[in-house]
């Protein structure tokens, strides 16, 4: 029997290094898409997603990011991608969070449905953290009252990577 989403869900893997192409208006759109269909605490949706394309813009946030966290000047939590969804999500929203990360998830499988390759990236939240952060939330397009959830960086894969070794000590069945 075919399990297309089990397959997908299995050969998908964190990148960190991208070509430098762009994402297309197309695949964007498709990404758009899935992030919209994630479920979420009564249907509440209490996301909101910034597509960000604008290289100034996510070298800027990086930059932040990484002084905030005392890394090398030279990393970048966004491995060169050309494309970084921004997750808010609505604080006053318990599950808030939560559904954030159910969504971001569908868009990892919908890129790597798309040929594409991401990684989630949970760093960013270092650069929202920061003195600076109230006027990056509202340069990525942060509603009030959002705050950031997580976001993930995508692009075309420049390498491979082997799969994970999994974990199924970390499984309970209760019968």
């Amino acid at each position: 029997m075919d399990h297309p989403v089990i397959k997908a869900i299995e050969d998908r893997r964190s990148i960190r290094s991208f070509r430098a192409v762009p994402v297309t208006d197309e695949q964007v759109s498709l990404l758009e898409t899935a992030a919209l269909a994630a479920p979420s605490a009564v249907n509440y949706q209490p996301w909101h997603l910034s597509f960000v394309r604008q290289p100034a813009l996510l070298d800027e946030i990086n930059r932040t990011a990484v002084e905030a966290i005392g890394r090398d000047p030279a990393y970048n939590i966004f491995f060169h991608a050309p494309l970084v969804v921004f997750i808010a999500a609505d604080t006053s929203r318990k599950w808030g969070v939560l559904d954030s990360g159910i969504a971001v998830q569908n868009i990892a499988l919908a890129a790597h449905d798309l040929g594409l390759g991401s990684v989630i990236v949970g760093m960013a939240e270092a650069a929202f953290e920061n003195p600076t952060g109230d006027a990056l939330a509202l340069r990525v397009g942060f509603p009030a009252g959002h705050r950031f959830a997580i976001s993930i960086a995508i692009g075309v894969p420049a390498a491979g990577k082997p799969p994970h070794e999994n974990q199924p000590n970390r499984i309970t069945r209760i019968e």
